[in-house]
């Protein structure tokens, strides 16, 4: 059966708020939990950023929950922190934690100062990092000198199981590139033939683990509301994969949504905009169908409660 889980926004939401927010979807019904790795929101009318990190103990502390977080290795965070850090939780919370190492936004790294390379250097800089993290795991030391640097590291407290290391993608080619380093690929909500391409490269790549899909979503009572959730929270977020990875600051996503005029419509490319329930079901079906076996459903709403009681009550039933 396909997992269903409950998406935590670091970025919408503040970490003593979201943490009630995960607790009140798995009484509703969720099977299980992601987060994503922020230092910064992508607008101020978002507005917050808690670390992910600190948090996902409190999560698993106090739910029983799979949990999972997008983070990005090789800047803010050393290779090694998260190989520290995931194996930490992972020894804990045995078989309840996964993490995603991808190649980060600038919106987040720039604060070490150094300069942001193009999108080759930095998908170089991950494949290094996904090999340190997995040799760590596997309980080697670890000497290694290239796009990052790494002298004489080891964990000493190795989970078993060893956490999965999915591959977060965006594009095919990033799909099929990392493939065969990973334990699973996931990625956000697109046209479904798209969809279909992606999970093609990441199996063509040599990739044989889970596929997991974050799906961003509106709903409300009414459609005008929906779509004025939508269009207020998530219009910084609608650009191609190179302009999200290279602006700096919210101010700039912010900048660029009124320089581009998004609308409505513009979201509605990249969230799933309905108060109709049975309209979400029948998207998520077709996710479900194109062979995903995880689902994280993003209401891009502040306000979680209405969304966790409304999907718990009618949607989770349906897709079960």
């Amino acid at each position: 059966m396909t997992v269903i889980g409950f998406h935590a926004s670091h970025e919408q939401i503040g970490p003593a708020t979201l943490l009630r927010d995960v607790q009140r979807a798995e009484a509703a019904g969720f099977d299980a939990a992601s987060c994503s790795d922020h230092l910064e929101p992508w607008s101020a009318q978002q507005g917050h950023s808690g670390f992910a990190w600190s948090w996902l103990g409190a999560a698993l502390a106090t739910t029983s929950l799979r949990f999972g977080v997008v983070t990005a290795p090789g800047y803010r965070h050393h290779p090694t922190m998260i190989a520290h850090a995931a194996a930490t939780l992972a020894e804990m919370f045995p078989g309840r934690f996964w993490f995603a190492p991808g190649s980060g936004e600038f919106l987040n790294e720039h604060v070490t100062g150094k300069p942001w390379p193009d999108k080759e250097a930095r998908q170089r800089r991950l494949g290094e990092c996904l090999q340190v993290i997995r040799e760590l795991h596997d309980g080697a030391r670890i000497t290694h000198h290239g796009e990052v640097t790494v002298d004489r590291a080891r964990i000493w407290d190795v989970p078993d199981p060893r956490p999965p290391m999915i591959l977060p993608a965006l594009t095919t080619e990033t799909a099929r590139r990392f493939a065969a380093q990973v334990d699973g690929l996931t990625t956000v909500n697109q046209p479904l033939n798209d969809l279909r391409d992606m999970l093609a490269a990441y199996r063509a790549g040599g990739g044989t683990g889970k596929a997991i899909l974050q799906v961003h979503l509106s709903w409300a009572e009414t459609e005008d509301e929906a779509a004025a959730i939508a269009h207020e929270q998530w219009r910084t977020n609608v650009f191609a994969p190179p302009v999200m990875a290279d602006l700096a600051l919210p101010e700039d996503y912010e900048r660029r949504a009124e320089e581009e005029q998004v609308t409505v419509d513009d979201v509605r490319g990249a969230v799933n905009v309905s108060a109709d329930l049975d309209r979400h079901v029948h998207w998520l079906q077709q996710y479900r169908d194109i062979g995903f076996d995880e689902i994280y459903l993003h209401h891009v709403g502040q306000d979680q409660g209405p969304f966790i009681e409304a999907f718990g009550a009618h949607v989770l039933p349906q897709l079960r």
